[in-house]
Parts: C-alpha cells; structure tokens; sequence
C-alpha cells in the first residue's frame, strides 16, 4: 500500500468514525459476507485505480490557474482527494480485519440448526408479533431487507440460539423475552457498488476563455 494512504500511527478506527461506519471491536474480526466483500473490493480498487488519479489530474491542471485561494476548482478538488485518501484508509482497514463468512457453507446438523453469524431467524416477542432478521456485517447493514449487524444487541441475544429456544434482549428501550421460531441459512443478497460521478472540472470552458482572450489582444 502506497504510504500515501497510511498514518504513521492508527491509534483505534479513527477513518471508521469519519466515514461513518462502526468501529470494528477491538481485537475482533470483520465478520463479512462474501458479497459485502467484494463490494469493498469493487470500492478500493475503483478510487486507486481511477478516482484518485483522475482528481489527481484535476487538482494539477487547477492549481495552473490563478490564485489557489481563489480558485475553486483547485479547492474543491483537494478537499474531494482527502475525503478519497480517508476512504482509501478506511477500506484497507476493513480489509485487512476481514473474515468471509458464507451462509452457504455446508454445515452439520447441530450448527445448521444454531444461529451463527449469517444465519436468517425468525422469531416472535411477547406480544406474538414475527419478525424475520438476517445477521451480517458492521458494513451491511440494510434495515429494508431487515439485515442487522452481528454486534447489535438483537444479534447478540439470538447467538447459538436454536428454534425452540427463549431468549432475552437487552436494548436501550428495556429488556424483552423472544422465542425462536426457524432458524436457516440462505443466500444474503449484498448490493454492488456502484462509481460515483468522477470530478469534472470545467477544463474545456476555461481553456475555450483563454482563447477568447488570446484572440481579443491579438
């Protein structure tokens, strides 16, 4: 990894909390579906092998032209490099902690029938009421497909639990006893990443005055 990327020192998850993901406990690893990684994959590789070079070429040809302070393409093309430079770091950490996990992976009875990380578990509280929640990654959080991360307080309550079984979760809003009612492993379906728009600076339009201005005194 280009040094450019890295600190000197990263005490704790610090680029965790700038990008606003959640620190991975200390010591622990990034439990992710394969999808989920391949997404920070896909993610990396887009902003080193072409985002970053291509707001890199931006920020040169800005800062040519006029009073840096002034000028907003330069200013705006560095700041979007620092914010690229943090995910970058972010990235490389979540990486680098990562342990794929597939819900797919055949599994003997006894664990196919506990709730591991990647398992779907349907369960009921007090009242009767059903829900159906996958367990994922600190990255795939998805509350539209009723995806949870694997260190929630839902998760944690439900591990190695089995269909059958009376759980108690202890949340912000109070304790709460839930009954098991399946527990399975099926495919998590994990959104792939997709580019932003590059920075597109207005090259074409201040060379265009340039001309203008060449032409005028000539």
């Amino acid at each position: 990894m280009n040094r450019a990327f890295t600190r000197e020192t990263d005490e704790g998850d610090d680029d965790a909390g700038a990008e606003g993901g959640t620190p991975i406990p200390a010591g622990i690893k990034n439990y992710i579906t394969p999808g989920g990684h391949q997404r920070l994959r896909d993610e990396l590789k887009y902003l080193l092998d072409r985002e970053r070079p291509a707001v890199t070429s931006a920020v040169s040809w800005a800062a040519k032209n006029g009073d840096r302070s002034e000028n907003a393409d330069y200013q705006y093309g560095k700041k979007r490099l620092r914010e690229i430079d943090r995910r970058i770091r972010f990235l490389t950490k979540r990486l680098d902690a990562a342990e794929v996990v597939d819900p797919l992976t055949p599994r003997d009875e006894e664990l196919a029938g506990r709730v591991f990380f990647g398992a779907t578990v349907v369960y009921s509280n007090a009242t009767g009421l059903e829900k159906t929640v996958t367990i994922v990654g600190i990255d795939e959080l998805d509350l539209s497909r009723h995806y949870i991360t694997w260190i929630s307080p839902l998760a944690r309550a439900l591990m190695k639990a089995r269909e059958g079984d009376s759980v108690t979760l202890h949340a912000p809003g109070g304790r709460e006893e839930l009954d098991i009612l399946e527990v399975r492993y099926e495919a998590v379906v994990i959104d792939a990443f997709v580019p932003q728009a590059p920075i597109s600076l207005n090259v074409a339009a201040v060379g265009s005055s340039e001309q203008d201005s060449a032409k005028s005194g000539a």
